[in-house]
């Protein structure tokens, strides 16, 4: 007999009523919108009327998730950058430069005096002056070796060292090639999707392209410009020793030195140290504030193992001038005058209060590990995005309309039932991709509109059965339930085949696949849902009503 206990029914109606309010702020998108953006601005220490007015706009006992607008609906930047490895490559081991020249002099009796020469990007060259103990200093240098921090390099050393006559050659293994580019990527995604967003932008697309590009899709802003003038600018932070101070632009650094110019002074160049003594990836922190003349500027302060560098060479080095270097540009050069231990400064130059809020950001963000070249930008338009809400519409609603005519015009008062049912479905998918924060595509509207389609199946299989059991002479009440059990197997052979489906597409694809597997997979549950428990339950609360003596479907 037709039967759903009351905690059944109620479970039910809950999860649909719960599944309506999730999907209600998409009714209000702007709405909505304006009010979570208030809402962070407030939280982040921003006051003023216009913001208390946004954020009221939105009751707070209300969900205020709504699904986001993918970048072909909404408009918005789409990037397609390769990072510079061999940059990476030539920074590593000049970094390792100081530790090789402090460990040949620990060999200095063997290998006489030591000095780096200039050689290929990927490699380091140092010239001793008894050739005849190469070997001895190839051994030593060896000694520096580690294994490779990644699965696929196990068991191999992260550099190879040679003899060239009389200069010791250190380079960088393949396997440690490969892991460095691994975590550079890895690295580089991170520190993009940090910049992007703290400014405030929403779902930002952050992917890797093969072996050294990165994908970059921004809904929402202004241009492809915009978002290059935040992502592609490194901020390197680095603090070198101060050479000599010259107008001369032209002039030779020397060797291992580098000639940067200064930010705040026109026609002034400094001559530094090529090697830092810390650099920007020690940072743990950077907030912008203003110094004791009330100017813009921007604090920071070091990790441990950047303190200690930076504590270490002020107390060395009191009374010598110290360069902050940003991007190849001279923010300042102090000149030190007593030993700092904490580990912290702050950073004065020529700041607006813009200049220095994006530089703070960016710091603390993390300085990006190499330079990218972007070979494809484009800027898609709000009024595109509009367009393909407009057709996304339609064909939804297209779609929607014939499903309903269909089913109301096939099975009668049963087809009403699975009409409601399937209002019910949609509503749930909308509060679904809204309680996740999914981002909804053109390919995830294509996979709601399948899943209209495809959300009647199963009702379809039960209307059926029901219609052979009444064939057998069986009353309204026993073929109901025959036919929701002879279908139920049916219906979840079929649904799960598709799921399985949708999950490897999610699983292997990429963007738009995604966000199409994403909206057919959350289709299918949904769907199923409401087929074996709503349509059922619309059922059974009519049958205990009216009591039919005959039904027909």
């Amino acid at each position: 007999m037709l039967h759903f206990p009351l905690w059944k029914r109620v479970l039910i109606w809950a999860l649909c009523a719960l599944g309506i309010l999730f999907a209600m702020p998409n009714l209000f998108y702007e709405r909505v919108e304006s009010h979570n953006d208030a809402v962070k601005s407030l939280e982040a220490g921003q006051s003023g009327p216009e913001l208390e007015s946004a954020a009221a706009r939105w009751p707070d006992w209300m969900p205020a998730t709504i699904i986001n607008l993918g970048l072909d609906l909404r408009g918005g930047a789409h990037l397609l950058a390769e990072v510079q490895m061999e940059d990476v490559y030539a920074s590593r081991l000049d970094a390792m430069w100081p530790e090789v020249r402090d460990l040949l002099r620990e060999e200095r009796e063997t290998v006489g005096t030591i000095r780096r020469q200039d050689g290929a990007a990927d490699e380091l060259r140092v010239r001793i002056s008894t050739p005849d103990n190469i070997q001895a200093a190839v051994q030593a240098v060896r000694g520096m070796a580690q294994p490779v921090s990644s699965l696929s390099g196990v068991g191999q050393m992260n550099i190879e060292v040679s003899a060239d006559g009389d200069e010791v050659v250190v380079r960088l293994t393949d396997a440690e090639r490969v892991a460095t580019q691994n975590r550079t990527i890895q690295q580089s995604l991170e520190i993009i999707r940090r910049r992007v967003d703290e400014v405030g932008t929403r779902e930002p697309t952050i992917q890797r392209q093969g072996t050294d590009r990165i994908l970059i899709q921004v809904p929402g802003i202004g241009s492809a410009e915009e978002l290059k003038s935040l992502i592609g600018t490194t901020a390197r932070l680095t603090f070198h020793p101060v050479v000599r101070r010259t107008d001369n632009a032209e002039a030779a650094p020397g060797a291992r030195n580098a000639l940067y110019p200064s930010m705040d002074q026109e026609g002034t160049y400094y001559v530094v140290e090529q090697t830092p003594v810390v650099t920007g990836e020690e940072l743990t922190d950077a907030q912008p504030a203003f110094d004791q003349n009330g100017r813009p500027a921007v604090n920071f302060r070091f990790d441990p193992t950047g303190a200690r560098k930076f504590g270490n060479y002020t107390a060395e080095n009191i009374g010598s001038p110290f360069a902050i270097v940003l991007d190849e540009e001279v923010i300042s050069a102090p000149v030190i005058q007593d030993h700092i231990p904490g580990g912290s400064g702050i950073i004065t130059g020529n700041f607006t209060v813009e200049e220095s809020t994006e530089l703070a950001v960016l710091l603390r963000a993390g300085a990006l590990p190499a330079e990218m070249v972007f070979l494809e930008e484009r800027t898609i338009g709000p009024e595109l995005g509009q367009d393909s809400i407009e057709a996304g519409r339609i064909a939804s609603l297209v779609a929607f309309a014939g499903v309903l005519v269909f089913m109301a015009a096939s099975y009668g008062l049963f087809g009403l039932f699975a009409n409601l049912a399937l209002l019910t479905n949609v509503a749930l998918i909308f509060g679904l991709l809204s309680a996740i924060g999914a981002t909804l595509t053109l390919p995830g509207i294509a996979g709601i509109v399948l899943t209209i389609g495809m959300a009647v199946d199963a009702n379809v299989l039960v209307f059926e059965r029901i219609r052979e059991e009444l064939k057998t002479a069986k009353g309204p009440s026993r073929a109901i339930d025959l036919g929701y059990e002879k279908a139920f197997s049916a219906i979840l052979d079929a649904n799960i085949t598709t799921f399985i489906a949708a999950v490897i597409l999610f699983a292997m694809g990429s963007g738009p696949v995604r966000g199409f597997a994403v909206t057919l997979g959350l289709g299918i549950m949904t769907s199923v849902f409401t087929a074996l428990f709503v349509t059922r339950l619309f059922v059974i609360m009519w049958f205990e009503r009216r009591r039919p003596k005959t039904i027909a479907v």
